[in-house]
């Protein structure tokens, strides 16, 4: 007897066999992809370069151009390689390039996870304080100085003052403040009164900052502000920041000579704290957006923040809150922090 045999069209002897999804597709396809290992090599190469840089970057020279002082003042800005690497190495389909990026990604991390990710601001505050570099060209000195009072500070440094400006920002803030003293370009408004008040050397030529005593409820406290020179990029020079460099060794110096135990800096340095020729003054005192602010308080330019180079220091004072204020009419955001003896 003849038997027929006949085929089924989606019999499962007949039918190739597929996973039960698109993901499922995907991952078999990655698992016998033979060149997954060597494509990317370039890119993972590159992330491992990332990673040397990040957690070297003191040891890159400033002899040529102050590369690793400018490096360090935008250091944190170097994670945005990262999701870039991650797209490109996903669309190359190479697990050596996902895998390198776990190096700098915690590398990252470990160095500015804890500002991007936490708050470690807190209420209160026995002493409130406001740094703000106003611009030698804001146009509107009266609101700016309208918008810093109304912070609720308790004392107010101010830089980059001009001799015609001074006036504005004195008859603005006289209903606020009852002290203050101005020296050269720069200036502190204060409700408590000052004591013991001097301009500072720091080598310029000009007065850029200043020392004073500030008495407050729980005793003086020393209170300097200080617009250390400007740096600049130049395609022939590099980051040209020796002037400044010279400055800060300076206002160093000076900090270390300062009798009270209790200190404040305020200003514009014109570096980060990440900068390591700031060190004279960073290595001594704490900064209050590190010890208790939220992600990076960067305050320049006032446009779109990418630095933090105007700052707030304390010694033998604890940092409860740092904050930056909004944008006023000059091209650095006003910066705030609270701080308890």
């Amino acid at each position: 007897m003849t038997q027929a045999y006949t085929q089924e069209t989606g019999q499962l002897g007949d039918a190739p066999r597929q996973s039960g999804s698109r993901i499922g597709r995907l991952f078999d396809r990655l698992r016998n992809d033979r060149g997954i290992w060597r494509r990317g090599l370039v890119l993972a190469a590159i992330a491992v370069l990332l990673t040397l840089v990040m957690v070297f970057h003191a040891d890159i020279p400033n002899r040529v151009g102050n590369l690793g002082s400018l490096l360090e003042t935008f250091l944190p800005w170097l994670g945005l390689f990262l999701p870039v690497l991650l797209v490109l190495g996903l669309v190359r389909r190479s697990a050596s390039a996902v895998l390198a990026l776990v190096l700098p990604v915690t590398v990252w991390l470990n160095l500015f996870g804890g500002l991007m990710f936490s708050d470690k601001s807190g209420g209160g505050g026995e002493l409130t304080v406001v740094t703000h570099n106003v611009n030698a060209e804001n146009a509107d000195p009266t609101g700016t100085a309208k918008d810093v009072a109304a912070s609720g500070a308790d004392v107010v440094a101010l830089e980059e003052l001009t001799d015609s400006a001074v006036p504005t920002y004195e008859r603005a803030l006289a209903g606020t403040y009852r002290y203050h003293t101005v020296q050269g370009t720069v200036g502190l408004w204060s409700k408590y009164p000052l004591s013991g008040t001097k301009p500072v050397n720091i080598k310029l030529g000009w007065t850029r900052a200043l020392r004073t005593a500030v008495a407050t409820p729980r005793g003086e406290v020393g209170v300097y502000v200080a617009h250390l020179p400007s740096v600049r990029v130049k395609f022939n020079a590099g980051f040209t920041a020796g002037q400044r460099d010279d400055s800060a060794e300076a206002l160093g110096q000076a900090i270390a000579r300062e009798p009270l135990k209790k200190v404040i800096l305020l200003g514009d340095l014109n570096g980060t704290m990440n900068d390591r020729a700031l060190a004279p003054v960073t290595a001594q005192m704490r900064s209050a957006q590190g010890a208790a602010g939220d992600g990076f308080g960067f305050s320049w330019p006032a446009s779109f923040p990418m630095a933090r180079i105007d700052q707030i220091m304390v010694r033998g004072l604890d940092p409860v809150s740092a904050w930056a204020l909004p944008r006023t009419g000059s091209d650095h955001l006003p910066l705030a922090a609270s701080v308890d003896y």
